[in-house]
């Protein structure tokens, strides 16, 4: 799972921390913790050695069987430091055939349109395997999240497991094709 905002007690964490919360049985979840650590993306620098917390984002990417996104919406657009996180994914094409959604908490009155339609479109330049049933905008209010940085609503714990079932069958029907 990677989430989009730095701020401390983001509602798109929150959102992404409830999904771990609520995964149905078997769906194992981690959260990439390290947006802030990534170096600026320098095609110079994609290279061995890579820096250590790209190889770690590669990695966890690489081993993943599907990626979660929620992330805030800047200036129309994904937060650069997001952008900069899927420009690393570039090269190592780890996200290439990957199954992939996310949840959208927007509350905001464009619902965050231009951060999703930017995050849809690197993905697919990316060669992820979008999930449509698994691309949700489950709105997140602030007064939702309980003194433990979870939402506390049951109906939107239900979408955002909804979201991660909705992953999980994708890549259980893939591996039933592939066998």
């Amino acid at each position: 799972m990677i989430c989009g905002s730095l701020r401390t007690g983001s509602t798109n964490e929150a959102a992404l921390r409830t999904a771990a919360a609520v995964a149905p049985g078997g769906v194992t979840t981690t959260l990439f913790d390290r947006l802030s650590e990534l170096p600026h993306f320098n095609p110079d620098d994609d290279r061995e050695p890579l820096h250590p917390t790209v190889a770690e984002l590669r990695q966890g990417i690489g081993a993943a069987d599907a990626l979660l996104f929620c992330t805030p919406e800047y200036a129309g657009t994904l937060p650069g430091t997001l952008k900069n996180l899927l420009d690393w994914t570039i090269g190592g094409g780890e996200v290439n055939g990957t199954p992939a959604g996310w949840v959208n908490s927007s509350v905001a009155p464009t619902g965050a349109a231009g951060a999703y339609a930017t995050l849809r479109s690197v993905l697919g330049y990316a060669g992820a395997d979008l999930v449509e049933a698994a691309c949700a905008h489950i709105p997140v209010p602030r007064d939702a999240l309980g003194p433990d940085g979870l939402i506390t609503e049951s109906a939107l714990r239900t979408e955002i497991a909804g979201v991660l079932t909705a992953l999980s069958d994708h890549v259980a029907g893939k591996r039933t094709h592939q066998d």
